[in-house]
């Protein structure tokens, strides 16, 4: 059984993977885990960008993304999050079922994690120390 219809690419999506599932969002842990406990968020509707979902969808799978969080920080006992998503080609999208994704981060899990998701771009990312 799977949680998303098989024009996406993420079908089928093993049960086992599954993080939780509501009317309009399905979220499951990375195949690629960046960190222990990465998860997905995935809109049910397939679509490129979020921005394509009704407005209240994008709600639905936001609020998706608040219990995915609220899980992964209690089974991980997380220190933080990075939560984000690759809008386009451009940005590194290269799955085109739009998704979030929820980090868990760790104290300790980098050397300095200041700027965060900054670092998509090196030599832009260090703006502090400029």
């Amino acid at each position: 059984m799977s949680l998303l219809s098989v024009n996406s690419p993420f079908h089928p999506v093993d049960p086992g993977r599954v993080v939780l599932e509501t009317d309009e969002a399905v979220a499951f842990y990375d195949a690629y885990p960046i960190t222990e406990g990465h998860a997905l968020v995935v809109p049910k509707q397939r679509v490129s960008s979020l921005f394509e979902l009704k407005p209240d969808i994008q709600t639905a799978v936001w609020d998706a993304v608040r219990l995915t969080r609220e899980f992964l920080a209690k089974e991980y006992h997380t220190d933080s999050f990075n939560i984000g998503i690759n809008d386009g080609r451009a940005a590194g999208q290269t799955i085109t079922h739009t998704h979030i994704h929820v980090i868990p981060r760790f104290k300790g899990d980098a050397p300095d994690p200041r700027g965060g998701i900054r670092w998509i771009m090196p030599d832009r990312a260090n703006y502090w120390d400029r």
